[in-house]
């Protein structure tokens, strides 16, 4: 069955991941049932996560870095009382408070305090490396290393839910976020600890409100029907701005030349390429003079 013949339509699919799945098991399954020669994933999810993973194919591969650096949103739920070495459920207990009484109004003091630009330790329980190799894997042989804090941006931070146990939130947040991480300094800002029983990824920025599958539901479907779960591949570079050039500029510029004379601008910037068929064909650097050159270009 030729089926990597098929994957004529690069681009990406936002999968709904579920729960208990590392995310490269869910890619390695995609990619099966896509018949894919190339695909990459824009930023894992833990196993306890659900939600969009997109997964990008083929030439999309190319912007796969855009979707990484962008913000995202979730939804994740806080037990108080309880920590563990993962600050999540999957983890062992390190330390327990039995009794205390938080009010909502102390939460929501707190959680101002987690808004904005702060910074954050990234957990031994993540893909970050330490000479190469994931932390979580040395954490796992109870090797621990001294991490620096780096900052982030919690651009919205919203209680949903409350019952003086369990808190709910709705979390909007730069790049680099480790949700579990900002439960657990909640709970130890409140000074009783807490760990992530559910964390939901809703949408990576910039795809908001467009449809997910699960591998059930894309397993279901034919090939044809799979491929057309497919969106194109410059939606992740949505925010970018459109060029348009003509036939002998994309020659030019595929010949790694320099297209002059388009519009100027106050600040270089990285453009979205079309030909005069609409067809995307990558990314350019232009200068302030408007000359554009090949940044990522697409190999069709």
């Amino acid at each position: 069955m030729k089926t990597n013949n098929l994957l004529k339509q690069d681009g990406i699919l936002l999968l709904n991941k579920s729960v208990g799945m590392t995310s490269n098991t869910a890619l390695q399954k995609a990619k099966r049932l896509l018949g894919a020669k190339k695909v990459g994933h824009t930023g894992s999810l833990d196993p306890l996560a659900t939600g969009m993973l997109p997964l990008c194919f083929g030439e999309a591969t190319k912007v796969c870095q855009f979707l990484l650096d962008a913000d995202k949103c979730y939804e994740t739920t806080g037990l108080l009382g309880i920590k563990t070495n993962t600050a999540d459920a999957t983890g062992e207990v390190t330390a327990r408070v039995e009794r205390f009484s938080i009010s909502t109004e102390q939460l929501l003091d707190v959680l101002m305090q987690h808004t904005g630009h702060i910074k954050q330790v990234p957990s031994m329980f993540s893909a970050l490396k330490h000479h190469g190799t994931p932390l979580y894997r040395l954490a796992r042989e109870g090797v621990t290393v001294e991490r620096k804090a780096r900052e982030i941006l919690i651009s919205d931070l919203q209680l949903t839910a409350f019952d003086g146990i369990q808190f709910s939130l709705t979390v909007r947040c730069s790049k680099g976020t480790y949700i579990r991480n900002l439960v657990e300094d909640i709970g130890d800002a409140l000074g009783v600890g807490a760990h992530v029983t559910r964390l939901h990824r809703v949408y990576t920025a910039g795809l908001e409100n467009m449809p997910m599958y699960t591998l059930d539901e894309i397993e279901a479907m034919s090939m044809s029907e799979r491929m057309a779960c497919l969106i194109p591949m410059d939606k992740a570079v949505d925010h970018l701005e459109q060029i348009t050039l003509l036939d002998d500029e994309i020659v030019t510029i595929r010949q790694g030349r320099i297209v002059t004379n388009k519009v100027d601008v106050e600040v270089a910037d990285c453009v979205r390429l079309y030909d005069e068929r609409a067809q995307f064909i990558g990314l350019g650097e232009r200068n302030i003079k408007g000359d554009i050159k090949a940044k990522r270009l697409l190999s069709f």
